[in-house]
């Protein structure tokens, strides 16, 4: 995720070449296609203030809401990745959404948002550079392409999974591959690091990641944790240090995608 301005202009290069291409007038049908592709993520999900009337520290069922009303994190200033859960880290936050305020045995560990200085993930406490994940501070999670029904306009899904841990009683399906822990070196930039294409993910287990993402699909695996920043917006971040934040996916034209109007 470390390419990001220079994805951005070929992105949007790309999209100016296709209009100039095809149209610049496409059918109402193709408008009515483009346009479900874009979202409009609610205030309460954004707003901090709202954010915290609503959920206070129950940040399993944000990032529920997050899922389930298919929101968009703006990454690198205008590239909108859809968040998605697996099913497995979906019914574990469930669980945990749902056990808040019971007594402290029956009360399961709440999502961490770290404060504003803890900016990289290399400022966690017991930072080290593996594959590890809990669930509760660190996550394993996919940065997705070429998706084509994601929301945001761009194709790219974020998704995050259940990372196994100590006494866990089965893998997550759509989680990491065993090849995907061994290889994990995500702290470097990723030009380096290895991309997986649609076949490689159903070879290494995930069966049916093109009935869910397409042939087309590829991507890079992550960890990612959360923290907010000076003006209590919540990030996401990967360990790379690209980072995004619930937000709207304004429907614009090509044209205004490259001079940012």
């Amino acid at each position: 995720m470390g390419i990001c301005f220079k994805f951005l202009l070929l992105f949007s290069l790309s999209l100016l070449t296709n209009t100039l291409t095809y149209s610049f007038t496409p059918s109402s049908s193709s408008m009515y296609h483009h346009s479900r592709l874009f979202s409009s993520v609610s205030s309460v999900l954004v707003e901090p203030s709202q954010r915290d009337a609503k959920y206070g520290n129950n940040i399993a069922q944000y990032l529920l809401d997050l899922h389930d009303s298919e929101a968009t994190f703006d990454f690198c200033g205008g590239m909108m990745f859809q968040l998605m859960l697996t099913n497995k880290l979906r019914e574990h936050l469930i669980q945990v959404s749902s056990s808040q305020n019971k007594s402290d045995c029956d009360e399961l560990a709440q999502p961490k948002i770290f404060d504003a200085s803890h900016f990289r993930m290399s400022n966690l406490p017991n930072y080290d550079k593996s594959a590890k994940a809990d669930n509760e501070h660190i996550f394993h999670g996919r940065e997705l392409r070429k998706i084509p029904h994601a929301k945001g306009g761009f194709g790219f899904v974020l998704q995050l999974s259940m990372a196994m841990v100590e006494g866990a009683d089965n893998k997550d399906p759509e989680g990491w591959s065993a090849q995907e822990i061994e290889t994990y070196d995500g702290w470097g930039h990723d030009t380096g690091r290895r991309w997986r294409k649609a076949d490689d993910y159903e070879a290494e287990g995930f069966t049916d990641f093109k009935q869910k993402f397409g042939n087309e699909a590829f991507g890079l695996n992550h960890r990612f944790y959360l923290h907010f920043d000076g003006s209590d917006r919540m990030w996401l971040s990967a360990e790379d240090g690209c980072e995004g934040t619930p937000a709207n996916s304004p429907e614009r034209n090509s044209i205004s995608r490259i001079f940012g109007f």
